[in-house]
């Protein structure tokens, strides 16, 4: 499609961790992005999305909303997450069919992928087995999309892709205890065990099991690249192409914090998926994407942006 300068973009989540990178990059673009909240729009209804392409007139849709949290999230709202992430999914793209949408971006997720793949993830291998159950609901709802998205490509021309990241981590993201995911929780942790004296912090499952992390900075520019140069209906994965064990990242995580108490294994609570690490060649081929940002050194960004914020802000 042609430069997003001037373009009609609306994203949905747009003010959430990702959606704000997200938005940030598209307006350096020239983009007139419009940004979905959910005190806004109900996306989960019919009347909600209608009113929502009423409002905004898009051209090009990112839909980045979704309900989502880690394992523990993951295992008390299992319904939930399936019901509002399929409906928000189906209704944002069949609404934008019908309101002759130029462009639909579906953002979905590397919890998707079987419960055992192959190393590494290949997109090829998306339909090899069931989900990590933890995640299933979640993950084949929003597994929908690229079903959606192909069905409507093949019977209505309708353009749309499908992307999947991997494990997100940076600043902005939610460190609150019931939903964030690993890296915040950790980062968590650590910095307020380090302010009150704490020797000891508690980790979930065994440490065993490896997951893949990418920058949020690195996933909007993704995300934009695609946008603007990626036509095709295979799904692509966006991640950084090498994994950490569990149990090596809080030891990095610990060493960049400064906590040097001992760390509590809870082998009670599950480590969900054994491993996680994309085969990313497809982005690079397809829109030229490589992630470029050192592990540690966005491991660092997001503990600075951590500390810096308030104290009563910290856990939302």
């Amino acid at each position: 499609m042609p430069s997003l300068k001037a373009k009609r973009v609306t994203v949905t989540g747009g003010a959430g961790f990702l959606g704000s990178h997200v938005v940030e990059q598209l307006e350096q673009q020239g983009a007139k992005v419009f940004v979905v909240r959910s005190r806004d729009y109900d996306l989960v209804t019919a009347d909600g999305v209608r009113r929502l392409y009423r409002d905004a007139r898009p051209e090009v849709v990112i839909h980045l909303a979704a309900q989502v949290g880690g394992i523990g999230a993951n295992r008390e709202n299992p319904g939930r997450f399936f019901y509002e992430n399929l409906m928000m999914g189906a209704q944002l793209m069949e609404e934008g069919r019908l309101a002759g949408l130029e462009k639909f971006v579906a953002v979905g997720t590397v919890c998707a992928y079987p419960k055992f793949t192959p190393v590494p993830f290949s997109e090829d291998d998306l339909w090899a087995g069931y989900p990590e159950e933890t995640n299933a609901p979640y993950g084949l709802a929003k597994k929908m999309l690229l079903v959606q998205a192909q069905a409507y490509r093949q019977q209505y021309g309708f353009n749309a892709i499908y992307l999947l990241p991997v494990n997100l981590y940076g600043p902005r993201d939610s460190c609150d205890p019931a939903k964030s995911h690993v890296i915040p929780a950790l980062i968590k942790k650590c910095c307020d065990a380090v302010e009150q004296g704490a020797g000891e912090i508690e980790v979930w499952g065994t440490g065993q099991a490896s997951r893949e992390f990418l920058y949020v900075d690195d996933c909007a520019r993704a995300i934009v690249l695609a946008t603007e140069h990626y036509e095709k209906s295979d799904p692509v994965n966006i991640g950084a192409g090498c994994e950490i064990s569990i149990k090596e990242l809080v030891r990095l995580i610990a060493e960049l914090t400064g906590f040097r108490g001992s760390i509590r294994w809870d082998s009670t609570k599950p480590d969900g998926q054994p491993r996680r690490c994309l085969d990313v060649s497809r982005a690079e081929r397809a829109f030229g994407f490589r992630a470029q940002t050192a592990f540690e050194q966005g491991l660092r960004c997001t503990i600075e942006w951590y500390r810096a914020q308030p104290r009563d802000r910290r856990a939302a």
